[in-house]
């Protein structure tokens, strides 16, 4: 936790010149507690709860950095035989309405504090329309060769639906990874349901993977 706080104090530094709101820029926070994190359909915290949070800074006109950091199982550990156990993501990104279409595209850089060779950066993009309750989305990133990726990149696809009403929120999600974090390819789904109370969410998922066993995850997000 320790490691968390202080990573994300010095990451979002940069972002104090925004402190004084300069016109058509705003801030938003948000800190989670997990009870797995999982992504992808694998455990990074090796089952176990983590602590997320992070904060964006927006224009009007739809661009937007970010920093977001998870405690995480330690890895990428060097000769001296210890590794990161934080994960400290960085974005730079557009987020907007085109022909009807919701659209976020980003540069995101993973980095982990103490780990050797194992920082890379990917392009996620996610495109999403919403009629009514009913919002669909597809999307993906690409990773291209780098360091530490080895020999190849990496890419993933993703579809999901999502019904709201009001405070509640079901959704479901499959997505197919290939490359280096998936040699072969790699398939995986989840379930999730959503319950807003004013800037808290509690949310419980089902997430599984055809290359590890699935379970239920349990989180709690406070947004302001």
């Amino acid at each position: 936790m320790r490691e968390l706080i202080g990573g994300l104090i010095l990451a979002t530094a940069p972002l104090g010149v925004f402190a004084a709101e300069p016109k058509g820029v705003s801030l938003d926070y948000e800190i989670s507690v997990v009870s797995d994190y999982r992504y992808r359909g694998l455990s990074l915290s090796d089952k176990a709860p983590a602590l997320q949070g992070g904060v964006t800074a927006s224009s009007s006109g739809g661009l937007y950095g970010s920093v977001w950091a998870s405690t995480i199982d330690e890895y990428g550990a060097g000769a001296d035989g210890k590794g990161a156990t934080v994960e400290l993501d960085y974005a730079l990104g557009w987020a907007g309405a085109l022909a009807g279409l919701d659209i976020d595209a980003a540069v995101t850089r993973y980095t982990y504090p103490g780990g050797e060779d194992v920082a890379f950066f990917e392009t996620p993009v996610t495109i999403s329309r919403t009629w009514g309750a009913w919002t669909t989305m597809v999307g993906g990133a690409y990773a291209p060769r780098q360091k530490a990726l080895g020999t190849e990149g990496d890419a993933y696809a993703f579809a999901g639906l999502e019904w709201a009403s009001g405070p509640l929120s079901l959704g479901v999600q499959a997505g197919h990874e290939s490359g280096a974090f998936a040699p072969g390819g790699k398939w995986d789904w989840s379930l999730s349901a959503t319950r807003k109370v004013g800037p808290v969410a509690a949310a419980v998922s089902y997430v599984d993977s055809d290359r590890a066993g699935g379970g239920l995850v349990a989180s709690l997000k406070a947004s302001f």
